[in-house]
């Protein structure tokens, strides 16, 4: 089967480019995954093995969706070809080669939660003590330092003692951050010429997505990969870099044309994606930044119904109920497919309400680039121990919660504890019990008394959450106040408390969403195992591989190479988006915009757009203005609509609700 023959010029001069290095700078939506995947049918119907090439881009949907697209062109399947994010790659190659750094093979991959854990798990044992809010700073002054992004200099040097140890702790846990999926590799590829040899042999031919938001780290890394066949493509627009503040390098495009000075260079400037409503409003957004290519995106597609902006519902919880009950009544009038649907916000903390309201109406979602409501810490202690109720072998839950609240069980012990379960071949939670009742136990003092005590209280609850005559949202409120939790943020908070009380109202929020849930006459034989697998269903992260058949809810940052037939774009307000922080930082507003222009680009069909007037911050309620953003838009390009109930039809709703699979 040959390469697909509706490509523009530019497109099939990408395509037929296979030989040496090609930069191709494209507009949004003008085609760059479609270049990228004929290229790969192209180079396969020119007989260069699958096993010879590596497509590289940002998101787990953007790798699987290329990878689709080039099977449907070539007919195969394709069992040997990568396509890959550049962290997943990494992985591919720690999977195959982490033992060169010392490692088991069965590495765990920490999230930010965890490794905030780890840092702090360190820093206990060096005698220091932090907030979570100086964890967070701390956990990104390591990440700067492992990828580079931050020097060691004489500011720096306090912090080694404390990034030495980290690192440590991970090796003991045999875990990698996620900054580690990028550094190690290169590691193993600059620290071992026969290794580096072998992966340039097998991967002769690299292509890279969304060139412009790689890191100069990442840009290294395939470099070093691609420095000796030189067959490597990069796609990149200048318009759609957004990734500053985690290193992104629009220099990497200069770097790119110097090391590779015999690269041809192509334009895309057509757009495929959007209707030409969108594009104009995109246009129109992203002229006002001055420090940019000119490029004249252009379209054939119609202009079709204009942008909706509401008019301005009254707080966070109204434009969360706008946007689920308008997805539903989609869905249930326009017969429309939830996965047709985008969520997109401009910060993390705007999920909640969206969350609940998503929820409440029984509407499956998928949380992608920002932290879910169901992954924040304090959530996610409490489900971590929920599970190991459910499953005393999960090792992965019980390392998490083991000193949540601090039991006295520091690394030393630890190391015991992993000791005896790679001895018995048993978990950790049974080589744990053991190790408490044997009576030469080398486990002493707090540490024994704090393991016996956390086994006694996994092995109660057991019992009561076994016990059909206890609700379960009862016996988990019980369970909370049982391990003091609450006492734990209050030290870990103690200059504020409204953080504490903060992240205890999530935990109350928590449960209410299990009693709602135990008491829907629909669920029969509610567990606690079942609503365990409720949650992992409904709010799974797109690292799993079906999340089909859900709305998406991510940041805009996530959204990157994404698109959806509908989009919603939240809180567009000044101080959001823009973002305050950031324009602070940066001293002017481009990045912001050209992130405002990546929300826009991503519809295909609608655009909703929502700001409100006053919005919760912390415990406190602001008034809230809308985006300077807005004003960039031309009023004959938007319609402003009423932010009423738009499910009018209830009992359908409700019948039609009741039918759904998530909820048996």
């Amino acid at each position: 089967m040959g390469t697909k023959v509706n490509l523009n010029p530019e497109q099939k001069l990408a395509v037929d480019t296979i030989e040496g290095p090609v930069l191709i700078i494209a507009g949004a939506g003008s085609g760059k995954t479609g270049v990228v995947t004929n290229r790969i049918a192209n180079m396969l119907n020119h007989g260069i093995p699958q096993s010879n090439i590596l497509a590289l881009t940002f998101t787990n949907k953007a790798a699987r969706e290329m990878e689709e697209r080039v099977k449907s062109i070539t007919g195969k399947k394709l069992s040997n070809l990568t396509v890959s994010t550049f962290h997943a790659f990494g992985v591919k190659i720690l999977r195959e080669k982490i033992h060169y750094l010392g490692y088991r093979p069965n590495f765990t991959i920490y999230d930010p939660t965890d490794k905030n854990s780890c840092i702090k798990e360190a820093a206990r044992e060096l005698k220091l003590k932090y907030e979570w809010a100086e964890l967070n700073e701390l956990s990104n002054i390591i990440s700067g330092l492992k990828t580079g992004r931050i020097k060691w200099d004489t500011n720096n040097e306090l912090h080694r003692p404390l990034y030495d140890e980290y690192n440590e702790h991970l090796k003991l846990y045999n875990a990698v951050d996620f900054d580690d999926l990028i550094v190690r590799p290169k590691e193993i590829l600059e620290s071992n010429p026969e290794v580096l040899e072998e992966y340039q042999n097998r991967y002769k031919y690299i292509m890279v997505d969304e060139f412009q938001d790689t890191s100069i780290l990442q840009y290294n890394f395939i470099k070093l990969l691609a420095d000796k066949y030189r067959n490597i493509c990069v796609v990149g627009d200048d318009d759609q870099s957004i990734y500053s503040w985690r290193g992104a390098n629009y220099e990497n495009l200069l770097l790119f044309e110097r090391n590779f000075p015999e690269l041809k260079e192509i334009k895309l400037e057509r757009n495929y994606r959007s209707t030409g409503i969108i594009l104009e409003a995109a246009n129109s957004v992203i002229k006002n930044n001055t420090n940019r290519k000119s490029k004249d995106l252009w379209t054939e597609i119609d202009p079709n119904a204009k942008i909706i902006q509401t008019s301005y519902p009254e707080d966070e919880r109204a434009e969360a109920d706008f946007i689920a009950e308008t997805i539903a009544s989609a869905v249930i009038r326009d017969r429309k497919k939830y996965d047709d649907f985008g969520i997109l916000i401009r910060t993390n903390g705007l999920s909640k309400a969206i969350e609940d309201s998503l929820l409440a109406c029984n509407i499956p979602y998928v949380m992608s680039g920002g932290t879910s409501f169901f992954q924040r810490k304090e959530i996610k202690d409490i489900i971590s121990y929920l599970k190991l109720i459910v499953n005393t072998d999960d090792d992965v839950n019980f390392l998490r919660i083991i000193n949540t609240p601090r039991r006295g069980v520091g690394k030393k012990s630890l190391e015991i504890m992993i000791g005896k379960s790679t001895e018995r071949r048993s978990s950790l939670y049974s080589a744990s019990t053991e190790l408490v009742f044997d009576q030469f136990t080398p486990l002493k003092g707090a540490a024994h008394s704090g393991l016996a005590d956390f086994i006694d209280l996994i092995e109660e609850f057991k019992v009561k959450f076994h016990d059909e005559e206890l609700k379960i949202s009862d016996t988990v409120r019980e369970f909370v106040e049982e391990i003091d939790y609450w006492g734990m943020l209050v030290t870990e908070h103690p200059d504020n408390e409204k953080i504490a009380k903060w992240k205890y109202d999530n935990i109350q929020t928590f449960i209410d969403f299990i009693t709602r849930w135990e008491n829907n006459p629909d669920n029969t034989e509610p567990t606690l195992q079942k609503y365990l697998n409720r949650i992992t269903l409904i709010t799974r992260s797109e690292s799993d591989d079906d999340d089909k058949g859900k709305v998406n809810l991510m940041t805009i940052h996530a959204s990157k190479g994404l698109e959806f037939n509908n989009v919603f774009l939240a809180g567009v307000e000044d101080h959001i988006l823009p973002h305050q922080k950031s324009v602070e930082e940066s001293g002017n507003v481009e990045e912001e915009r050209r992130l405002f222009y990546v929300a826009i680009t991503r519809a295909r069909e609608h655009l909703y757009i929502t700001a409100c007037q006053k919005r919760r911050s912390m415990n406190d309620t602001v008034e809230a203005i809308p985006s300077r953003f807005l004003d960039e838009i031309p009023d004959n390009l938007k319609e402003v609509v009423e932010c009423d109930n738009v499910v009018e039809e209830e009992e359908e709703a409700k019948v039609f609700f009741s039918r759904m699979p998530w909820k048996k």
